[in-house]
């Protein structure tokens, strides 16, 4: 058993993360918001979020306000993407409910714009932000939480490497109805081997001339368990 008594960490604070895809920079209202707003729509924002608990902005300005009192009220740290290729903003995750006395924080307010879902940049996205967790600032949990409908949210957090842990029922009331949370996590002791699966996934030799993948993400996580159990 690891000894905990002198475990600390600090909370997590704005940061920028650069990869090869794409730049992590922490928002800032006049600097993303617009490019933000369109990078995710618009007002199709509405229906890319449609599992977020508010209720649907009547326009920019609510959005605004919204990631605003997230920051002041809630303690978000609210990273936008900056695609490296195309410089625009194409995206949003944020670091939610810091809980640095037991080293666990989720991430959350996910949103990929239409012009980058499916693609290396989201995938790097996250192991950016799960890198930064663990290497940078030594938390020993990192969660993912989502409404348990929005099956698109649960396969990524499976193919990123995030283990379900189960479902909280009448978690909450979201948008008038009630709202059954699925819960996953990856831990510390996971880490080196997630981190291992994404650096070989994310590297360019995964790649054909098409831009496709070589292999999946699953399987090469899958092959390093192997190698490491043989």
């Amino acid at each position: 058993m690891r000894d905990l008594r002198n475990y600390k960490v600090e909370a997590p604070g704005p940061v920028t993360l650069t990869g090869r895809y794409t730049t992590l920079e922490p928002y800032e209202r006049q600097k993303h918001l617009e490019a933000l707003w369109d990078g995710l729509g618009g007002m199709g924002l509405n229906n890319l979020i449609r599992y977020f608990p508010n209720e649907d902005f009547a326009g920019i300005e609510e959005f605004a306000n919204w990631l605003e009192n997230a920051r002041t009220q809630s303690n978000f740290v609210t990273l936008v993407f900056r695609d490296n290729s195309s410089g625009r903003i194409v995206g949003m995750a944020s670091y939610m409910r810091p809980d640095p006395k037991n080293g666990v924080v989720e991430v959350g307010s996910v949103a990929h714009g239409p012009d980058v879902q499916r693609s290396p940049l989201t995938t790097e996205v996250h192991y950016l932000m799960a890198r930064h967790v663990f290497d940078d600032l030594g938390y020993r949990r990192y969660e993912w939480k989502c409404h348990n409908e929005n099956e698109p949210s649960k396969r990524s957090a499976i193919r990123y490497g995030f283990t379900f842990e189960g479902v909280f029922r009448q978690h909450v009331i979201s948008k008038g109805a009630n709202r059954d949370t699925a819960w996953f996590s990856m831990i510390d002791g996971e880490w080196p081997l997630l981190k291992q699966a994404f650096e070989a996934w994310l590297s360019p030799e995964n790649f054909g001339e098409d831009g496709k993948q070589r292999q999946r993400l699953e399987d090469i996580r899958a092959d390093i368990a192997k190698g490491a159990a043989a």
